[in-house]
């Protein structure tokens, strides 16, 4: 395996009223390519917001973050915006799904973003749905599916554009135990066929269970990174 990410004193500041928020406060670390990495800590030390870097969703107020050899923190906005609908699949604790749309369509929007004509991302989504054991629930709508089932629309979403890393944000914390291992499960069957795996939890049983690596966020920075 190669190094694939590496960050070098990252940093972002948020300025709220007279005080100064240091949500990633000088953060150096690499992840190699092919890896499944934990984020874990407490509400408020982090992570998300790392993970939110590492995705091209926030911009850093220091240090660097390069990824595959380019440096987001260098990049416009539109060619972030080329990085997150090529290279990366997000997966959210909440789902993000489009509530008027039904499960068909919520993957295929991922799709629209990278230029796949209409016929081949319906095609691709469908193929991608019922992968993921959904091929019964393509046209139900959010409201109509279980949580585990938002979940999996949900990675399904992620993995349809076929991205090099997945960037999970607490991707089983608004399941109940029994969805949870099985959410947990498939991340770590997606990273046996050669993904990328970033996730964000609070739950440190879990990453150490699936992850091959654990990074514990406090206060912003890294304080403890372990196999």
């Amino acid at each position: 395996m190669s190094s694939w990410i590496r960050t070098t004193d990252l940093c972002r500041y948020y300025k709220r009223v007279r005080h100064e928020v240091r949500a990633v406060d000088r953060v150096t670390l690499s992840i190699e390519k092919g890896e499944f990495v934990g984020v874990v800590g407490s509400s408020g030390s982090g992570k998300s917001t790392l993970l939110n870097l590492l995705a091209g969703l926030d911009t850093p107020t220091g240090g660097f973050i390069e990824v595959g050899g380019d440096r987001l923190d260098q990049l416009s906005s539109r060619e972030l915006s080329v990085y997150r609908a090529t290279k990366v699949g997000m997966i959210f604790q909440s789902f993000n799904l489009l509530s008027n749309h039904s499960a068909l369509r919520n993957v295929e929007m991922a799709l629209y973003f990278n230029g796949t004509p209409r016929r081949e991302r319906k095609k691709q989504a469908t193929a991608m749905l019922e992968r993921l054991g959904l091929g019964d629930r393509v046209t139900h709508r959010p409201v109509d599916l279980s949580g585990g089932e938002q979940q999996r629309v949900a990675i399904a979403r992620a993995l349809v554009k076929q991205p090099e890393i997945i960037f999970a944000d607490e991707p089983t914390g608004n399941l109940d135990e029994e969805n949870s291992r099985a959410i947990a499960k498939l991340l770590s069957e997606l990273h046996g066929d050669g993904l990328t795996v970033v996730m964000v939890t609070h739950d440190t049983e879990m990453a150490h269970r699936v992850a091959g690596r654990t990074i514990k966020m406090n206060y912003g920075q890294v304080v403890d990174n372990e196999r």
